[in-house]
């Protein structure tokens, strides 16, 4: 299977080269990376165009865009795998084996998804892990309890996203907790949990940078939640939030 992999980058000059070495060295030979920046000024399209000198599965653009979900979006239009995974610009896989593992679980069975588990790490110091999202089994009760999948290591069959649609842009944090409350909830689709660390994510997300944006993204949580009529948004959010806490613990 052909497996695309998109990463948005926006002056990502100071991460992106751990980014593409980590694609550019999987052991899997049918990868297509797809590189979607949002017109960058620092030397984010040099160190991009370097690599494209010497990998010819590397495809980019560079053009303003609406945000990180409008770049991953154009990523997802382009991609032609059967297989579609994201890797931002500031993480980077935890193995070179990473994706034979993930395409391994895909032919196993009759199987739309796969995720596995996510260390976020010290911005500095890749060994330094400050938090560790270890997953577990799908089971449709838990969207109610506020569990999701680490976003990050989510790859899904490019059919899920022609029957579901992409991220929704009126989320500003949220839309990838949005789309996997739509996907998750289709009883019609198959899950695999890969019991293994699939990403490597440097601690700063937008989401976390601020009280506003705490606050922001809390909103959207409620409204995803709302939207894909999970039951009660406030019960669901604070399990969703509650649940983060043991993570800072099982390093």
């Amino acid at each position: 299977m052909k497996v695309s992999i998109i990463t948005a980058t926006y002056n990502s000059e100071k991460t992106i080269q751990d980014c593409l070495n980590s694609v550019l060295s999987q052991k899997y030979n049918n990868i297509e990376y797809i590189i979607i920046d949002g017109a960058s000024s620092d030397n984010t399209l040099n160190i991009i165009e370097d690599v494209k000198q010497t990998h010819t599965n590397v495809i980019s653009m560079s053009e303003p865009d609406k945000g990180i979900y409008d770049a991953l979006n154009k990523g997802i239009n382009r991609a032609s795998g059967d297989i579609i995974g994201f890797l931002h610009s500031d993480d980077f896989f935890a193995s070179s084996e990473t994706i034979s593992h993930i395409v391994e679980a895909f032919n196993d069975e009759n199987i739309d998804g796969v995720y596995g588990d996510l260390h976020y790490i010290n911005s500095t110091n890749s060994e330094k892990i400050v938090r560790n999202w270890k997953s577990k089994s799908f089971s449709k009760k838990l969207l109610k309890q506020g569990w999701m999948p680490a976003h990050p290591t989510l790859f899904l069959k490019k059919s899920v996203y022609l029957n579901h649609g992409v991220f929704n842009l009126n989320f500003k944090i949220a839309a990838d907790y949005d789309l996997m409350l739509r996907i998750f909830k289709d009883d019609s689709l198959s899950f695999k949990y890969l019991p293994e660390v699939v990403t490597k994510m440097r601690v700063g997300g937008a989401s976390n940078r601020s009280l506003k944006n705490i606050w922001l993204k809390t909103r959207e949580d409620y409204m995803a939640v709302k939207g894909n009529n999970l039951g009660a948004p406030v019960l669901v959010i604070c399990s969703k939030n509650l649940s983060k806490i043991p993570q800072l613990f099982k390093k």
